[in-house]
């Protein structure tokens, strides 16, 4: 995707995004199975049937982001993927990113937007109000979390349940990737509770096969009406 189209084609534009964000969203760390680099993870997603991945690494130089994200870029272009960068303006922008993802604690989607270049954004809710706030700021959609408890991010919220997907969607219109301790076992809740998609992290990086722990997730999701 490239640069966002005059208001009185955005419609259009945010049909076609809305109907790419549905189904698995891999989010890559490199910090859980060591050897396991960005670039390994995501090939496996995509081959496994992901339709989103999101470069993640608050350590790692920008170099070293932009060499994953470029091959990524690839990756997920000859996939029919979306590729998102998490936080990272600097490394989106270089490695031409559908879009970027942010936290409460990073810069707001109002500060973000002009220097989007018209790539997608993302930013994470914990409530309703940080949902509402992010829609009226200008985000194109919401990663809704965490649902369960998750041991993949330290300064993690309480988790939220599944309320906040329905309510979130509800209150603001926008897509929404719901995040947080999602795997094979509550995979179907997530999906009924009616997420956009689902943002998975351990449930895949950590699998012995992660490109069939992905199609089984994919499987979860397709059964379940996602």
């Amino acid at each position: 995707m490239k640069a966002r189209p005059h208001h009185s084609r955005r419609h259009e534009w945010l049909v076609g995004f809305f109907a790419m964000l549905k189904g698995l969203y891999i989010i890559t760390d490199e910090t859980l199975v060591p050897g396991r680099t960005h670039v390994q993870i995501a090939r496996a997603a995509l081959e496994g049937g992901a339709k989103v991945i999101q470069l993640r690494d608050k350590l790692a130089s920008d170099e070293y982001m932009i060499e994953a994200g470029l091959e990524i870029r690839r990756l997920t272009t000859d996939a029919g993927a979306l590729f998102i960068v998490n936080d990272r303006l600097e490394v989106a922008l270089a490695c031409d990113a559908d879009g970027l993802h942010v936290g409460q604690q990073d810069r707001s989607a109002r500060e973000l937007l002009p220097m989007l270049g018209g790539k997608l954004l993302g930013v994470s809710a914990t409530t309703l109000d940080e949902a509402k706030q992010a829609q009226k700021d200008g985000a194109d959609h919401l990663g809704v979390g965490p649902i369960y408890s998750t041991s993949t991010k330290a300064d993690a919220a309480m988790p939220t349940g599944l309320d906040l997907i329905r309510s979130a969607k509800e209150a603001t219109g926008l897509p929404v990737v719901a995040i947080g301790g999602i795997n094979e076992g509550n995979l179907h809740e997530v999906a009924k509770a009616g997420a956009d998609s689902a943002a998975i992290i351990s449930a895949v990086v950590c699998a012995d096969d992660m490109v069939a722990a992905t199609r089984r997730l994919v499987r979860i999701w397709a059964d379940s009406g996602g």
